[in-house]
């Protein structure tokens, strides 16, 4: 068992008259504040018919409001050395950016404006839209990218929000009106919607005094949230290879379905992944694939819950001659641990390694407001970085092993690989 001591965060959270919630965590890191707001505004709330209106949206939020122009907020922000940052996923879609102290007040004002009343001006919309059609076309041309995109389709379906490209396709975002993201975001953009996160060098007191009066008047009624359809687990193997011609490297794309980030198995899937593709320099499979027998450029498994049951992803670059024998050598890997389950000594080290990263998760102001916010999104307490030392320590053997039996079978895996040649005697 590994003990950790730290104070931990003492973040102050208030949920506005208008149902926003604010958490505000003071640091002394640096002269600096991270502002985060997000909203329930991602890709899981679109058209079905209109996959990439919200990235659009994130796309063309920050050019022009009811009071400033495109040009007046870039200025503001390079008068400052202000970088906006603003990203979309499945569930949220968030607009940061990191400040020095003094300006707090004023770039928070400017973030309000932006997410408050944005105008989606007609010129805007068809420079972003070109450029997220560039990015899509970019997007077609790289392997590992069509590996990764073509697995959450065979994993969730097309039609799931979750087998979808975030960007969407060329033809939808060719399709995408101003009306139509000015009405996403009048049934999105709303308090009830919003997790705003205040970190850094600024008390509780003055930072909600300002968010009081940047967000003074807004209401809206409560968007309609939407359920994350369910997902049947695959009962047999299913693959597709895409071929690329020109391209050096094949990448591949393996995985299963799992559970979602409130299931009380977690912590245990999370040791089980580590073991699997993360700890150290990749786990089992980097050892054996990328050490060991030197097939791969890099060998890695990512577990990713959400609302809904989240994906366990093996990644693979390997030279095009390597396809099958590294797809052999991940099915022997998966295979082993899903049978035999994890040695003594890796779930001691894994939980070991875990618990030992809880205060690199920590590191920094944009660190501690995605660590917030996520605790807040899934309802985890924000007490959630002092008990996740004591939940990490709790993680049996009998867990990981469980973890393991449940989802690593190889004849239930789906595959995508793409590159110049799914196989060495392919066309």
């Amino acid at each position: 068992m590994t003990t950790v001591v730290t104070r931990g965060l003492s973040p102050v959270r208030q949920v506005l008259p208008n149902g926003a919630v604010v958490l505000v965590q003071e640091t002394a890191f640096s002269p600096a504040v991270t502002i985060s707001a997000s909203f329930r505004a991602g890709s899981l709330y679109e058209p079905d018919d209109l996959t990439g209106l919200a990235w659009l949206l994130g796309r063309v939020i920050d050019r022009g409001t009811a009071t400033r122009s495109a040009d007046t907020i870039a200025e503001a922000l390079d008068d400052r050395g202000v970088a906006l940052r603003v990203s979309t996923n499945r569930h949220v879609l968030t607009v940061s950016c990191t400040c020095l102290s003094e300006d707090f007040p004023d770039m928070l004002a400017l973030m309000a404006d932006i997410i408050r009343e944005p105008v989606f001006p007609p010129d805007q919309i068809e420079k972003r839209r070109a450029e997220t059609i560039s990015l899509i076309r970019q997007d077609q041309d790289n392997p590992a990218i069509r590996a990764s995109e073509s697995l959450q389709s065979l994993l969730y379906g097309p039609a799931h929000p979750y087998g979808r490209p975030a960007k969407g396709s060329v033809e939808t975002i060719e399709r995408v009106t101003r009306e139509q993201l000015v009405t996403f975001h009048t049934r999105r953009f709303a308090p009830g919607s919003l997790t705003l996160l205040i970190v850094g060098d600024v008390s509780a007191t003055r930072a909600l005094d300002h968010v009081a009066a940047a967000f003074e008047g807004w209401t809206a009624p409560d968007p309609v949230d939407r359920p994350v359809p369910p997902v049947a687990p695959a009962a047999s193997r299913r693959d597709t290879r895409i071929t690329m011609t020109g391209k050096s490297q094949t990448d591949i794309a393996y995985g299963f379905t799992t559970i979602n980030r409130l299931d009380p198995r977690y912590y245990g899937y999370s040791v089980m992944n580590n073991i699997l593709g993360q700890f150290g320099l990749g786990g089992r499979l980097a050892e054996n694939i990328r050490e060991r027998q030197g097939m791969a450029y890099y060998a890695f498994s990512a577990f990713d819950p959400s609302l809904g049951p989240g994906p366990l992803v093996i990644r693979a670059g390997v030279d095009p001659a390597n396809v099958d024998r590294a797809i052999a050598a991940i099915d022997a890997e998966v295979g082993a641990l899903g049978r035999e389950g994890p040695t003594d000594r890796e779930v001691a080290e894994t939980r070991q390694f875990l618990i030992g990263s809880v205060p690199r998760m920590l590191e920094n102001n944009q660190s501690i407001a995605t660590f917030l916010h996520t605790a807040e999104f899934f309802g985890l307490g924000l007490d959630l970085d002092r008990r996740l030392p004591a939940l990490l320590n709790a993680v049996t053997m009998d867990d990981v092993r469980a973890a393991a039996a449940d989802v690593l079978r190889p004849e239930r895996a789906s595959l995508a690989i793409a590159g110049p040649s799914a196989r060495p005697d392919a066309d």
